[in-house]
């Protein structure tokens, strides 16, 4: 085992007194009219009072409670399970493979779990569905020790692409059919950026949590992909996808699919990780800069950026996950072909694929796991389990195996037993004044990843920022009290690595979130240096080659002193 590293740093900045809107001992009677909205919109986002935690409630019947020990002694004992929700087939029209490929390539790479996501369309709409369930349901019998998803990949009216899934069931395709017939916006036209289009998003979101409260279903979740790729996710749309049903709504990716397309000719594609290659069109919101076409160490800008999108809606208290997959269509080095005769129009599906007899040096994509992970905490190895894990933001995405394993808690100080401590996505509530502790534990990574090459961590920041309550402008895309608060570097070593960061006596509500670097690219963050000093670098098309530039980035604790 290597030496662990021990410190202890303290968080500037912090306010001398809670708002009044924040402090449960002063009634709602005695607060100004726009202190008791700010109360009531952060008792709505399961930030205050009884509420808490309810933003990340779990199925019906299953909420979890949050908090010093609110894991009910599990907290130390999470599954932690490696997967993939976003995977095409031959059912989609830009891919090829089977659906048993895609599993047993994912289960050789180490995945626990994956979603099936065809694209939505009016093939897949008519019969794709239905034709992919036999193929999944087939694949499950196989491979038990996978659990694999059936979801698609939802046109949002208005918007980008989405991961739409749901837990297996006698109803999964009739609903997943109901969904994408009457809220498609490639099969209801309804693709422009108007207000009719942005509301029938709203209402496929919530037809997800209906087809759950009412039973049809035990689970269902959204999952927005490659958010900043064309600029047109505007903020005010996260906002209200989110906000339309919490328990359905939970997330985006952090990190695009594609990464594959960033290897420099001439053995790659020499183009941009995920295709981020693209520039603003009259659909994209206006306020993005250029550099949101982007991605950043293999990052959506609204990640990867300290103080952006991601952090301003941390800031207001909303629970919102990242996640990170393959988007896999046809894979980098394969040698593989479409199945000869195929008629997609006809049938929704290509034959099955056969060998090509050249090298697809241009391909963009990684297998399901051959790169991309979305680490799970779950309590058991079950579709359910995974789904709660997701909804509760129990997660922590990596690129290129950097890392074997991250537990992150915040903590009472002094605290170090294992059941003790709140988790990712969690919500730690105590009193005004108590010391709270970060504790963040590293399993260095111990073999060689697809690249032959056994990453090396170099450095792990700590990311914090105050909860400031709901925005006035709902297409706001900047926390401007978030900022690196530590940077701890991890010198070479084997086993685990430790870090102990102390907030100090805490008197106001705030949100920490981690991330690590193999220390290989790095530049200011676009908020300046005195936000993030060594953040991820813009990835250049043509020279963006994904093996060199390895991090790993954890959802987000939230601290609530009362």
């Amino acid at each position: 085992m290597g030496h662990g590293h021990h410190h202890h740093e303290h968080l500037t900045d912090t306010a001398a007194d809670v708002p009044e809107a924040l402090d449960l001992s002063i009634p709602d009677s005695e607060l100004s009219p726009a202190d008791v909205s700010r109360r009531g919109f952060l008792r709505g986002a399961g930030l205050l009072g009884a509420g808490a935690a309810a933003s990340v409630i779990a199925t019906p019947g299953a909420a979890h409670a949050h908090g010093p020990g609110g894991d009910h002694g599990r907290t130390g004992g999470f599954q932690w399970l490696s997967g993939d929700h976003h995977i095409h087939t031959q059912y989609s029209s830009d891919a090829m493979y089977r659906v048993l490929d895609q599993a047993r390539h994912g289960r050789a790479n180490g995945l626990d779990w994956m979603v099936i996501t065809d694209h939505g369309s009016v093939a897949h709409a008519k019969i794709g569905v239905e034709k992919v369930n036999p193929d999944i349901v087939a694949t499950r019998e196989e491979l038990k020790d996978l659990l694999v998803f059936q979801g698609l990949e939802w046109n949002i009216p208005a918007a980008e692409h989405a991961t739409v899934f749901v837990h297996p069931g006698r109803n999964e395709v009739a609903v997943l059919k109901e969904f994408e017939n009457a809220y498609d916006g490639t099969v209801k036209n309804a693709g422009a950026s108007t207000p009719e289009n942005e509301a029938l998003a709203v209402a496929g979101i919530k037809f997800l949590g209906d087809a759950v409260r009412q039973r049809r279903i035990d689970g269902a979740l959204f999952l927005a992909n490659h958010p900043a790729r064309r600029g047109i996710d505007s903020p005010h749309e996260i906002r209200a996808w989110r906000d339309a049903d919490p328990s359905v709504a939970v997330g985006f990716e952090g990190a695009p699919g594609h990464q594959a397309a960033g290897i420099p000719g001439p053995i790659g594609n020499g183009g941009g990780r995920g295709f981020y290659e693209g520039s603003p069109s009259s659909a994209s919101f206006p306020g993005y800069p250029l550099e949101s076409y982007r991605t950043w160490g293999g990052f959506d800008w609204m990640t990867s950026t300290v103080g952006g999108l991601w952090d301003s809606l941390l800031a207001e208290g909303k629970a919102w996950w990242i996640s990170a997959n393959s988007d896999s269509h046809v894979n980098f080095l394969d040698v593989a072909t479409r199945g000869p005769n195929s008629d997609f129009a006809a049938n929704g599906k290509y034959n099955d694929p056969v060998y090509g007899g050249q090298v697809l040096t241009e391909a963009g994509d990684f297998w399901p796991g051959q790169y991309s992970r979305t680490n799970v905490g779950a309590a058991s190895f079950s579709y359910r389990a995974v789904m709660d894990g997701l909804r509760a933001g129990r997660v922590w995405v990596d690129h290129g195996g950097l890392i074997n394993g991250l537990d992150v808690r915040a903590r009472v100080a002094g605290d170090r037993r294992a059941t003790s401590g709140t988790p990712l996505g969690g919500v730690m509530r105590v009193r005004r004044g108590t010391t709270v502790e970060l504790t963040i534990d590293i399993d260095l990574a111990t073999g060689p990843n697809w690249a032959q090459f056994v990453p090396t961590l170099a450095r792990v920041d700590v990311i914090a920022g105050t909860v400031t309550g709901p925005v006035t402008d709902r297409d706001t895309f900047t926390a401007p009290n978030t900022k690196v608060v530590k940077s701890y570097e991890v010198s070479g070593g084997t086993g685990r690595v430790s870090f102990t960061y102390s907030f100090g006596h805490v008197d106001q509500p705030f949100y920490v979130r981690v991330r690590g670097t193999d220390g290989k690219r790095s530049a200011p963050g676009l908020m300046g240096a005195a936000v993030d000093p060594a953040g991820p670098a813009m990835d250049v098309l043509g020279d963006a080659d994904p093996w060199q530039d390895l991090w790993f980035y954890g959802n987000p604790i939230w601290v609530l002193p009362s």
